[in-house]
């Protein structure tokens, strides 16, 4: 697989224009009970497509990326951060890009200001995994922790995985840059951490779910009210076409492609059997829609 170092991302977004021409920043509210979900943009990531493609049947994939007018060799997937309030907590599941990852995202403090919302309004920040479009928006543009008033959550099993002084030397040079940034951050935070288990209620109403695969400690979120729930899945489901189209394909994206297998399947099953409503990280339009079943997969429904 292509080296993903940081340098490669960047070349890779140079040829597109930054996000000044975004159509949207923030979408459409969808309540649960107490619980109202937005989805707050923080622009779009550029990669190469062999990143997810690489251990695709090529003859298999050529009409799925045809069905999508995708390209093989570049997608550009939204990034959509969950947003949840219910009256007490403002609490914002993952923190996007920052500064330093690629100039295509970032944009984080431009759809909280849309709903006129600042980072010292968000009361909890909690991490779906440690990649860097979703935790290296911690810091600013002087290093400086961006959510002064928030209380920071991370599953265990994340923490310890990142945390780990062998994690650098073990993740392969494709993503050793990754394993350094999120270590850098999350020592900015390590005093003050709340780290949670599979099942555990992190807050009212919300309760962690184990989705390993795409990173060892990878988690999902169920946010309930009575029989009105919704999953946001982060990145075990990671975009709108073969993961729908073909969810028992491994993607070069996951650190351990059979368990991200594994896990899209328990998602997708449990989806469809509650017809439960989905925000996830690089779905389009926002993130908010639905999986249907469509032939021997799924297809994504936004709503």
């Amino acid at each position: 697989m292509l080296p993903l170092s940081r340098r490669t991302f960047l070349a890779q977004a140079a040829g597109l224009p930054l996000l000044s021409s975004m159509p949207h920043l923030v979408y459409a509210d969808l309540k649960i009970g107490d619980h109202t979900l937005t989805t707050v943009s923080d622009g779009n990531l550029v990669l190469p497509g062999s990143f997810i493609f690489e251990p695709m049947p090529k003859e298999e994939l050529a009409p799925i990326l045809t069905e999508f007018d995708l390209s093989a060799d570049r997608l550009t997937p939204e990034c959509n951060l969950a947003l949840c309030r219910d009256g007490t907590n403002t609490v914002l599941f993952d923190v996007g890009s920052g500064p330093d990852f690629m100039p295509t995202a970032g944009v984080i403090l431009d759809g909280l200001e849309a709903i006129d919302l600042t980072p010292d309004d968000i009361t909890h920040v909690v991490f779906t995994h440690a990649h860097p479009d979703h935790i290296w928006g911690l810091l600013d543009d002087f290093d400086e922790p961006l959510f002064l008033n928030a209380t920071y959550m991370m599953g265990r099993a994340e923490w310890d995985y990142w945390w780990n002084p062998n994690t650098v030397d073990d993740i392969g040079e494709a993503r050793m840059a990754f394993a350094v940034g999120a270590k850098r951050r999350m020592e900015v935070i390590e005093d003050e951490v709340i780290l949670f288990d599979d099942g555990q209620e992190i807050l009212p109403g919300i309760a962690a779910m184990s989705t390993p695969g795409h990173t060892p400690g990878h988690m999902a979120f169920e946010v309930r009210h009575g029989s009105s729930a919704a999953l946001i899945v982060g990145d075990a489901i990671g975009n709108h076409h073969v993961a729908f189209r073909k969810p028992g394909w491994e993607s070069g994206s996951d650190q351990d492609p059979a368990t991200a297998v594994a896990t899209r399947k328990v998602l997708f099953d449990r989806l469809t059997a509650e017809d439960l409503t989905m925000v996830g990280f690089h779905l389009p339009g926002g993130g908010i829609g639905r999986a249907e079943a469509a032939g021997d997969g799924y297809q994504f429904v936004g709503i």
